[in-house]
């Protein structure tokens, strides 16, 4: 039987370290896609010269233009420019939005029954320059950002108690960052909840943190971002859909009524399967986290706004 196909769009520290985790599942083939010549086609060759080391037999071709892709499973993009010193927020999305949207026309031309990844920020209003550009039904697109904002924050609460990160369990909501609005309430060490763990001035500590994570990195590297986390969180995503695991996991998709929020692509939680986002999982919220949910989302709606007119020019 063919093994499913995987296009990464974006060849750069993010994507290629997508190809490399993908390749070294060894369950997929996988096709980088970039637009400067030599990258995609030296990081693939790279990946193949890896296989008879790690054990895998995974095919990777680059490429600068999207015939390889065709047939796609799934399409992780992670395209985009970062922000400059000068560049306004519109120059951004405009920029971003450019890229996304041409990038989706080229693969969901060949590739129309893909589901959507997006990696590229700002993440949501780009997952929604997706859906707008490929039409497609809204459980074949999706965002990841929550995955990695959870992820950070388990890490800083495993680093602050000295416990397997694997015992720890948090989940994260909103935007991606600054936005971002952590259900501590629902967050535990080995079935305990963090109130009994961590006192309120230190979690809050770790929270912080968290919203500042990829500040923190971005500080630390001088030039860059973090690529590390972000491929793995976007490569859990890919597994829970293309072997139906079913996992909930937090990601941006389109609420419609949910968490009282609509037509926006906003972080809740959402079970991933085979179907792609298969369904919404409403938590029970306080006031004060549905406060936050709902700020978060006007903070996106604004974004849309912006973008929704920058493209019509």
């Amino acid at each position: 039987m063919a093994r499913p196909k995987i296009t990464v769009v974006g060849a750069g520290n993010v994507g290629g370290a997508v190809a490399q985790r993908l390749a070294e599942q060894n369950c997929y083939d996988v096709a980088l896609v970039d637009v400067v010549d030599g990258i995609p086609q030296g990081k693939a060759l790279d990946l193949m010269q890896a296989g008879p080391v790690c054990g895998y037999d995974t095919r990777v071709v680059g490429s600068t233009g999207y015939e390889e892709t065709a047939g796609s499973a799934l399409v992780v993009i992670t395209s985009g420019v970062p922000r400059k010193p000068g560049m306004s927020r519109d120059q951004l999305l405009e920029t971003n939005a450019g890229i996304v949207r041409s990038v989706v026309q080229e693969v969901t031309s060949r590739s129309p029954q893909a589901t959507l990844l997006i990696v590229t920020n700002p993440l949501d209003v780009m997952t929604y320059v997706a859906h707008k550009a490929s039409r497609f039904p809204k459980n074949r697109i999706l965002g990841m950002a929550g995955v990695l904002d959870s992820a950070r924050l388990r890490a800083f609460i495993a680093m602050e108690l000295n416990v397997s990160v694997r015992d720890v369990q948090a989940m994260v909501l909103g935007g991606h960052g600054d936005s971002m609005v952590p259900l501590l309430r629902y967050t535990t060490v080995a079935g305990r909840p963090i109130s009994e763990c961590l006192s309120k001035e230190r979690l809050e500590a770790l929270v912080k943190r968290t919203r500042d994570g990829g500040a923190e990195i971005v500080t630390l590297l001088k030039t860059g971002s973090a690529f590390y986390a972000p491929s793995a969180c976007a490569v859990e995503m890919v597994e829970a859909i293309l072997k139906d695991q079913k996992r909930i996991l937090p990601c941006a998709a389109l609420c419609e009524g949910e968490y009282g929020i609509h037509g926006l692509f906003v972080g809740v939680p959402a079970r991933l399967g085979a179907g792609g986002v298969e369904a919404i999982v409403q938590y029970d919220l306080t006031s004060d986290e549905r406060a936050a949910l709902a700020a978060s989302a006007a903070e996106v709606r604004d974004l849309c706004t912006a973008v929704d007119r920058i493209l019509k020019k």
